[in-house]
């Protein structure tokens, strides 16, 4: 339980609030947040986790900037996948576990290679999701949450395994929030 580890947990939780919020203020939060949270896991050896927030530093990026360009006078807009893409992003994610975990588990001293592995996968798609203003990314992020929860508190993170839990229900929240502006075709200021 360091003090790194909870810092980087009170930003998750601002960066998430403010994503529910669909406020394009989340993002320095999350760059910050990642930065952290690579040294938490490299010290706890969960190696996916850890080379995850470097994919995560890398698409908050892509997100801030595809945010500011969506941005309009109502808000930030977000929609719903086609049928078509989410079973494409189901089998590109499914495809993309087990092949990281597979090398995770035989080329690292990984403590949870397939659970971490899960965690990684899931949680990028469901960033490019969200970078991508999409509904469908709620989803992702409520079964990442009740994968980690369990494996963080496995590994004493006890901290950021409370932050997924406080996670789970922002994640509930913004699917909630989301679903009603897509469905309303607008966005809130």
């Amino acid at each position: 339980m360091s003090q790194l580890e909870w810092l980087a947990a009170a930003l998750v939780l601002i960066n998430v609030a403010l994503v529910a919020l669909r406020s394009v203020w989340n993002y320095p939060f999350a760059l910050a947040a990642v930065t952290l949270y690579a040294f938490v896991f490299f010290e706890a050896k969960l190696y996916s986790d850890m080379a995850l927030q470097g994919f995560f530093f890398a698409l908050n990026l892509y997100g801030w900037a595809a945010w500011m360009r969506a941005r309009d006078a109502s808000g930030i807009p977000v929609g719903w996948m086609s049928a078509r893409a989410r079973l494409v992003w189901t089998l590109v994610t499914i495809a993309a576990w087990v092949v990281w975990s597979f090398a995770m588990d035989r080329y690292t001293d990984a403590i949870a290679p397939w659970v971490d592995g899960a965690i990684a996968m899931i949680s990028i798609t469901a960033q490019w999701l969200l970078a991508r203003r999409r509904v469908e990314s709620w989803w992702l992020w409520i079964v990442v949450d009740l994968i980690a929860i369990p494996l963080f508190a496995w590994r004493g993170l006890y901290p950021t395994s409370a932050v997924y839990v406080v996670l789970l229900g922002l994640s509930i929240d913004g699917w909630l929030q989301w679903r009603r502006a897509a469905a309303a075709g607008t966005a809130p200021a």
